[in-house]
């Protein structure tokens, strides 16, 4: 059986074990990150839209440092959007405070009818720099 490199973001450990999930895996040069959503420590959903997403990239980006990683290093983005036509302008409004310049990384966009009480969340591939392998 293949070994799992597992990331934790300092202090959600619990969180993940109670979900029974990994939230990034290292594996041959590549962090792949389960989809963050902006869960507050109890994992319960930031009733605020845009407070939701700052919170769910900053959940990102703990996971992307746990692993020596930075935004600069993600390469592929999906995001999970309810009601995208409704709520898209203002969670885009939110990207360019954690992206910052092109060139950006690719992105695909999903409309859902569900997610589990909250309204977006993004998942992410991030190549490791090499100084971190």
């Amino acid at each position: 059986m293949t070994q799992r490199d597992v990331v934790f973001p300092p202090g959600r450990q619990a969180l993940y074990e109670r979900n029974r999930y990994s939230p990034a895996i290292r594996s041959n040069g590549f962090l792949f990150v389960s989809g963050q959503v902006g869960s507050t420590d109890d994992g319960s959903p930031e009733p605020d839209l845009e407070a939701q997403v700052r919170l769910a990239f900053n959940n990102l980006k703990a996971i992307l440092a746990a692993a020596d990683c930075s935004f600069d290093d993600v390469v592929d983005v999906t995001v999970f959007m309810v009601d995208p036509e409704s709520i898209f302008e203002r969670v885009w409004s939110v990207v360019p405070e954690f992206w910052g310049n092109a060139p950006h990384p690719t992105l695909t966009a999903v409309g859902v009818t569900w997610l589990y009480g909250f309204q977006f969340e993004i998942k992410v591939i991030a190549r490791v720099p090499e100084a971190a392998l």
